[in-house]
């Protein structure tokens, strides 16, 4: 464990950010503390004191004097353990200065907050102190990384063992049977969307709608205190932080990852006119991008883009980074809109981004897992693939071509006749990806997902053709409409029994090559027992039975459960299925899978074959290369058409027979494992998958 006093002695190598930013933000002292901010363009920074019951009543005002390079710096007795303030800011006028020297700020390195209403809030001086005792981060290596996203607030809100007075807080995801189901399912990795201090939006307050998913930071070093209990929220910060402390205690004790989703692109300050809390009267002209004359350059669709080209931005980011995963302990971070933090001055997007290369090699993130969103919305926003080493990156193309084989490909051959492409595209997916992600970088780089907070539920994908989010109050106007979906015959709630199995068949396919595919799988909380959100694909608005997880089942769903639990288990047990590199032509690479590729008739897979629309069918065997395990191969069949057919099993050099692992056919999986000679003829029904254990 990393400790936080030794912070300084970890600082990025010189040259790559300045040294001179050190220390921003309060640091506590025998005499009191010191307060840093940082403004280039401030003609004066003032340091505002307030009562701690009134957040009205200032007791104390004192100004900051400048000590260079843009830092201005006090240290007084009045900032203790408790003391709320906030810091008001003047400078000159002109095209991108924002100063106003009446508006109460939020000190950017604030460590907790307390509201005094909407737009109105205070910063709080915060000890921090914790006794974690002796407990480590759990450190699991890549390979075998599987991630579960989820809202913090949404998993254990109406979990029935969980305490009513725990119900959607830290507390309660770590309570004994949010960790139950965690270890029962197998997943390694909790990955939770914002829990950065967030705002709602005004547009959604007007609609009496939320800004659920937390997507709107108001400051990047503070847990959002409504996911507290309301005892600690009563007690403050100070209670708040313990009780976010607390719950990374208890998982990394039940041997669980905590992984972040943050929000560094942008802030909610939103656009020009917006609410002015932070950074914008700090120094809107640095902190944010802007043309000339002032007029944001927004490349998040959020209003403003943080402007990381400027050596403050970006080490507040990699300060936030430093805070929470050495003071918070949190073992990774997912990146939203991480093409925007790897804009240079020119606002274009550089792999080799002095932030992005100091978050992979800051000896403080040493082992954190760093996952990036490879676009924006801006020119030259989408870059899956362009990340350098060192980090991994959501596969949109993966997602797009999981949803394309099993769902609108089946779909169009339902009125075509035959699909519109065969499977070598869905193949390359399955093996890793490599036409995406270098050599060097290999299958890991790829998270690999089908579902995501944002989309369609994993239910809803087979249920839905299209999207329904009239609740959304945007006339439907939100949301992708190009989902790839596939009602199978019936748009939302049927009662069709062709219907429904056909959905419960696809899904399994779905989870099935999610959790078979080379990579890093990604499963989005739910979608193991079929959650629904009736059709809504951007349901971040909604803070509601909607959206909170049931765990109220029917058996189906405890199948489908104990698929994805059986699943799980199988890539565990098979280092085959998660390959750490990419095998090479003629040469022996360690922790790799050498693939080979038959059809159904058991013969190597011809060219034609994997371009060929009428044929879907393949083998796909992979033999581990041992550097840390045991030996190990697998055949997975896979049959990506609506009509059965017959497979022969591969003559293989050295193989005796083939033992059947999961079959995506079974409404629950089978416990008796077939066993299987070279040769020998296996049936698949139609749109389904079969693994095996080569011996």
């Amino acid at each position: 464990m990393v400790s936080p006093e030794s912070l300084t002695a970890l600082a990025p190598p010189p040259g790559l950010l300045s040294s001179e930013l050190d220390d921003l933000g309060v640091t506590l002292g025998p005499d009191g503390a010191t307060l840093r901010v940082w403004s280039a363009n401030a003609s004066g920074v003032e340091l505002v004191v307030f009562d701690d019951t009134d957040l009205d009543w200032i007791t104390d005002t004192v100004p900051l004097e400048p000590v260079g390079a843009g830092v201005w710096s006090v240290t007084t007795p009045l900032l203790r353990p408790g003391t709320r303030y906030a810091i008001r800011v003047d400078g000159p006028h002109g095209p991108g200065n924002t100063f106003n020297p009446g508006t109460l700020l939020v000190e950017p390195y604030a460590r907790g907050l307390v509201s005094g209403g909407f737009e109105d809030w205070r910063a709080v001086v915060v000890d921090g102190s914790f006794d974690w005792g002796g407990v480590t981060k759990p450190a699991i290596p890549m390979d075998r990384t599987v991630i579960y996203e989820g809202h913090l607030k949404g998993m254990s809100k109406r979990h029935p063992l969980v305490p009513p007075a725990l119900h959607g807080t830290y507390a309660g995801l770590a309570h004994p049977a949010m960790i139950e189901h965690f270890l029962a399912l197998g997943v390694t990795s909790i990955q939770l969307l914002p829990v950065h201090a967030f705002a709602t939006e005004p547009r959604l307050l007007q609609h009496g709608l939320t800004n659920y998913w937390g997507y709107n930071t108001l400051n990047f070093f503070t847990p959002h205190g409504a996911y507290a209990t309301e005892e600690n929220r009563r007690q403050g910060p100070e209670a708040i932080l313990r009780e976010f402390k607390g719950m990374v205690k208890l998982l990394h004790q039940a041997g669980l990852e905590v992984i972040l989703d943050v929000v560094y692109n942008h802030t909610a300050e939103e656009s020009i006119g917006g609410p002015r809390s932070s950074l914008r009267g700090i120094d809107n002209r640095s902190y944010y991008r802007q043309q000339g004359d002032g007029a944001y350059i927004d490349v998040t669709g959020c209003g403003n883009s943080v402007n990381t080209s400027t050596d403050a931005a970006a080490r507040l980011i990699l300060d936030s980074l430093r805070y929470w995963a050495v003071d918070l302990q949190v073992d990774g971070f997912r990146f939203d809109l991480a093409a925007t933090l790897g804009r240079d001055a020119n606002h274009h997007f550089t792999p080799d981004h002095p932030l992005l290369r100091a978050i992979v090699d800051d000896p403080a993130l040493a082992g954190v897992k760093r996952i990036a969103e490879p676009w924006d919305v801006g020119m030259g926003g989408w870059q899956t693939g362009n990340f350098g080493d060192g980090w991994h990156e959501w596969n949109d193309r993966y997602r797009d071509r999981v949803r394309n084989f099993w769902l609108s490909d089946v779909d169009y051959a339902r009125r075509a006749s035959t699909a519109p492409v065969g499977i070598g595209g869905f193949a390359t997916r399955l093996s890793g990806s490599s036409n995406t992600f270098s050599v060097e970088r290999g299958p890991l780089a790829s998270v690999n997902f089908v579902t995501a907070h944002d989309g369609f539920t994993l239910r809803d994908l087979v249920s839905y053709d299209v999207k329904h989010n009239l609740g959304n109050g945007e006339q439907n106007r939100d949301g992708a409409d190009t989902n790839r979906s596939f009602n199978h015959g019936a748009e939302g709630p049927t009662t069709d029994a062709g219907i429904l199995a056909t959905r419960r068949k696809a899904m399994r396919n779905i989870l099935g090559t999610l959790l078979l595919s080379a990579g890093v799988p990604m499963l989005t909380a739910g979608d193991e027992f079929a959650r629904t959100q009736r059709g809504n694909n951007n349901a971040y608005c909604h803070d509601s039975a909607l959206t909170w997880l049931s765990w109220d089942h029917a058996p189906w769903q405890d199948d489908l459960f104990a698929h994805v639990r059986r699943l799980i288990r199988l890539r565990a047990e098979n280092p085959a299925l998660r390959p750490s590199r990419f095998a090479k032509l003629d040469e022996h690479t360690p922790s790799a899978s050498v693939m080979e590729w038959y059809d159904q008739t058991g013969s190597t897979m011809s060219i034609d074959k994997w371009t060929d629309p009428a044929h879907r069918t393949l083998q796909y065997v992979a033999a581990s290369t041992p550097e840390f395990e045991a030996y190990n191969r697998i055949l997975l069949m896979v049959h990506g058409n609506e009509r059965p057919t017959e497979v022969t099993l591969p003559e293989i050099e050295g193989v005796t027979s083939f033992v059947s692992l999961w079959s995506s056919a079974d409404e629950r999986p089978v416990d008796v494992e077939e066993t299987f000679a070279p040769g020998d003829v296996v049936p698949l029904v139609g749109t389904s998958m079969r693994l095996f254990r080569v011996e």
